[in-house]
């Protein structure tokens, strides 16, 4: 898959990128979720550098572990 397609794997909605707040206000995707105490639950938001960075990560681990890499599923949660 080349980055277009992967990228087309997300919604983007206007944000801000948790690695580059200093870009201001960019269309961002939904990269992981946290749960900060007494405070529900917050989006982590990434641009489109960082969720192909992320990707990438995801896919030399999957190579690793002999595993099958599934792009797209950035920020989904398990279980």
């Amino acid at each position: 898959m080349d980055r277009k397609q992967i990228l087309n794997l997300y919604d983007w909605d206007p944000g801000v990128c948790f690695r580059h707040p200093s870009k201001g206000v960019v269309q961002t995707a939904v990269v992981g979720v946290i749960h900060p105490r007494d405070d529900g639950e917050r989006e982590v938001r990434g641009c489109a550098d960082c969720v192909i960075n992320l990707e990438d990560i995801r896919r030399e681990q999957a190579a690793r572990a002999g595993a099958e890499y599934k792009p797209g599923q950035l920020g989904e949660q398990v279980g």
